[in-house]
C-alpha cells in the first residue's frame, strides 16, 4: 500500500499540488483514498482527484473523501500538527511492541521517532515502526 500511495502522491503533484494524500487503504476491490488541502476538501476536489487517477478505476472502484472528523493520522509530520489532540493509535506486534494494543489518550508529542500519547493507564511512547492505524478522535 505504501507504494501506491507514494504513486498516487506523485501523480497528484502535477494536477493538484496543494492536495495531501492522508491514506491510501484497499477493501477488495475498492481503493479508499482520504486527502487533504489547506482550503478544505470539495466535492469539486474529489471528482479531479478521481479523474486524475482514472486508469486506477480500471482496477478498482475509487472512494476519493475528505478525512473527517476520524482524520487518519500517517504521517511524523500529522502526529506533530495534532498535539494536544486526542487520537487513537492501534499497535502491531513488533520490536518494542509485545502483542498489539490499541491506546487512546492526548497526543503530547511527536518526534522523527515515536508519538507519545498521556493515556488512562499513564504515558505511553509508541514508535511509528509499531503503529498499524491511528485517527484522530471526536473530543
Amino acid at each position: 500500500m505504501e507504494q501506491l500511495q507514494a504513486d498516487i502522491e506523485q501523480r497528484l503533484k502535477a494536477t493538484e499540488p496543494e492536495v495531501e494524500v492522508l491514506l491510501v487503504e484497499r477493501s477488495g476491490d475498492t481503493l479508499r483514498i482520504f486527502i487533504d488541502h489547506p482550503e478544505g476538501v470539495t466535492l469539486a476536489l474529489c471528482e479531479r482527484v478521481t479523474n486524475a487517477l482514472t486508469d486506477l478505476r480500471e482496477s478498482y472502484a475509487l472512494e476519493v473523501s475528505s478525512p473527517g472528523p476520524k482524520r487518519p493520522l500517517t504521517k511524523p509530520e500529522h502526529f506533530q500538527r495534532f498535539v494536544g489532540r486526542r487520537a487513537r493509535v492501534r499497535t502491531a506486534a513488533c520490536a518494542g511492541v509485545a502483542e498489539p494494543a490499541s491506546v487512546v489518550g492526548e497526543l503530547i508529542g511527536a518526534s522523527a521517532h515515536e508519538v507519545t500519547l498521556a493515556a488512562p493507564e499513564g504515558i505511553v511512547a509508541i514508535p511509528y515502526a509499531a503503529i498499524k492505524r491511528s485517527h484522530l478522535v471526536e473530543e
